[in-house]
This record gives C-alpha cells, sequence and structure tokens, in this order.
C-alpha cells in the first residue's frame, strides 16, 4: 500500500489556508506571505485505492491523438484513457510520447497502463486499423457530425478507435474522411470548444459507458 500523508495549514498572518504533503521542500511557511502557519488538519491518503469498476483495460477502446502539440495534454489525454479503460494510445505526427518529462507529469504513471505506440502517419494507421475491424470515430465539429448524446453502438464491445486532433486545427480532414462516425459535444457557453484534453475526458467517459 502506498500512502500520502498531508495536512491543512493555516497562516497566523494573512490567513491562507492550504494543503501540503509531509516532509515537502517548501516547508512550514506560508507560500503567500511567508508567515508562520499552524496545522489544522492531518490526514493519510491510500494512493492506490480506488472506486473501481473492476479496474481492467477494455482492449476494445482505443485512442488515436493526432498532432496534438501540448506535453501536458497529452499526459492528461493518457491519464483519463486510464482511468475509462482504454487500453493503447496511439500517438501519431507531432504528438509528444510519455518519453517526455513533460508528459509524465500529468500523466502521473498512466503510461504504465495504457501501452502506447508512436506512428508518423496517422491516415496510413487508420486504413491499417479499419481493415483490421475497428470502428473509427472522430470527435470534430463537422457538418457530418452528431451529438455525442445521440451516438449509439451497433454491439456491446465493439472495437472503437476514438480519434482527437489538434488544438487549434483539429481533427485532420484526411482523417474525418475515414472516419465511420463523427461526433460533436454541445457547448452552452460562449465558447465553442472545450480543451482537446477535457474533451476527450467526456467523449471517452460517453463512450465507455455506452459499451458496457
Amino acid at each position: 500500500m502506498s500512502e500520502l500523508i498531508f495536512e491543512i495549514r493555516v497562516c497566523n498572518h494573512c490567513g491562507l489556508r492550504y494543503p501540503i504533503t509531509r516532509g515537502h521542500s517548501f516547508g512550514v511557511r506560508c507560500p503567500h506571505c511567508l508567515g508562520e502557519t499552524t496545522s489544522v488538519i492531518e490526514k493519510s491518503v491510500d494512493t492506490e485505492a480506488s472506486h473501481d469498476e473492476g479496474n481492467t483495460q477494455e482492449d476494445h477502446l482505443v485512442v488515436l491523438v493526432d498532432n496534438v502539440r501540448s506535453a501536458w495534454n497529452v499526459g492528461s489525454i493518457l491519464r483519463s484513457a486510464d482511468g475509462f479503460g482504454f487500453s493503447h494510445a496511439y500517438l501519431c505526427g507531432i504528438t509528444p510520447t510519455p518519453e517526455q518529462e513533460a508528459v509524465q507529469k500529468t500523466s502521473l504513471g498512466a503510461e504504465d497502463f495504457v501501452t502506447w505506440s508512436h506512428h508518423k502517419d496517422a491516415t496510413k494507421l487508420v486504413k491499417g486499423l479499419r481493415l483490421e475491424g475497428w470502428k473509427i470515430v472522430g470527435l470534430e465539429e463537422d457538418k457530418r457530425a452528431i451529438s455525442l448524446s445521440k451516438f449509439s453502438i451497433t454491439s456491446p464491445h465493439e472495437p472503437t478507435v476514438l480519434v482527437i486532433g489538434n488544438e487549434v486545427t483539429g481533427v485532420d480532414p484526411g482523417l474525418l474522411k475515414l472516419c465511420d462516425e463523427i461526433l460533436y459535444i454541445p457547448m452552452h457557453g460562449q465558447k465553442r470548444s472545450f480543451n482537446v484534453a477535457v474533451a476527450f475526458g467526456v467523449a471517452a467517459y460517453a463512450l465507455r459507458t455506452k459499451q458496457l
């Protein structure tokens, strides 16, 4: 069992309330004003515990990340992929891989559970996956796209590749042509889209629950 000990401290000078792990290099001085602080709560957390649904990676769910530039986004996507039981991540084009420290900072070890591979050309990869019987689902705003809430599957555990694209330009048009389905997430605010890592999390949850 891996255990993390942390405490909540309150600054005696400015009143800032914040958490700190035991033995942290910051010490016990207030990070805002450097004043003296007082510990008010201490707690231990089992970092390996989870409210799981079986903790099994599903071989029929994989993600294809094409030309996502941000290492932090990629790490976050890998962490969400693990949480939703995706078994593999195809990292394509300029997408950074877990070999980069910046990816590891946000993946927090998820790359140890979600296998990954790097591919220079996502269109070539998808053509091969289609021949193997995978259903290709793109996440993108497009005139052909249907709302994520209205998407349905033809059979449980259908082998599915969820395709996400560049933060600015979106999914490569060549990839969209190869998609069996294109989905979009309805927006209810003023912005037109979510951050790519957030969007993946929303879509991954939807696919995971529809395929149970």
